[in-house]
């Protein structure tokens, strides 16, 4: 059972006998000389997918759930669910949609280092490496010149998500995208 203050992203736990995957932390130590340190927590319910924000003291506990984690790769859509092939022993998992809002953007064929939460035999959640390589389909021509510049350009990538990147860049070119924040990293 873990505190916390023991709490990592991913890590699931139990609310109200339900299981939540814990999707941000952020730490708080006010001023005042006895207070005690708040972690502010956003849980994803895993069985509806509404978001559950609570403000915790670093000594309370929580009932952890039994999980277990999977190497697993995006396979295809199937109407309103995400199909994930597992790497070992290649069964299948579905994923609606709603559950997976913030990963779509990020979920490209071929995409590696993705890991399923499964609770029960059913995976409730996927958890996205750190980076993604993605290729770049539409943004303004490139400017002769401009990486001396720190401007930028908006770039609308493969999934449709838009970032914004260097003048320099051009469509058709690999760029590795953070999938934390959704930030430019670096040219692949």
């Amino acid at each position: 059972m873990p505190r916390a203050s023991e709490l990592n992203r991913g890590n699931v736990v139990s609310i109200d006998g339900t299981p939540h995957v814990v999707r941000q932390l952020e730490t708080r130590s006010p001023s005042a000389r006895g207070a005690a340190t708040l972690y502010k927590v956003r849980f994803i319910n895993l069985l509806t997918g509404q978001k559950r924000d609570e403000s915790l003291k670093g000594d309370v506990i929580l009932d952890e759930i039994d999980y277990e984690k999977a190497a697993v790769f995006f396979s295809y859509v199937d109407g309103e669910h995400y199909v994930f092939m597992n790497a070992d022993d290649y069964s299948q998992y579905l994923i609606s949609g709603s559950a997976l809002e913030d990963e779509i953007p990020y979920l490209i064929e071929g995409i590696e280092g993705v890991t399923a939460l499964i609770v029960e035999g059913q995976a409730v959640a996927i958890e996205l490496p750190q980076s993604v390589m993605m290729v770049v389909t539409d943004t303004a021509p490139g400017i002769k010149g401009a990486s001396a510049s720190a401007r930028t350009k908006p770039a609308t990538l493969a999934t449709g998500l838009v970032v914004q990147v260097p003048e320099y860049l051009e469509r058709g070119e690999m760029i590795r995208v953070n999938t934390t924040n959704g930030k430019f990293m670096a040219r692949a």
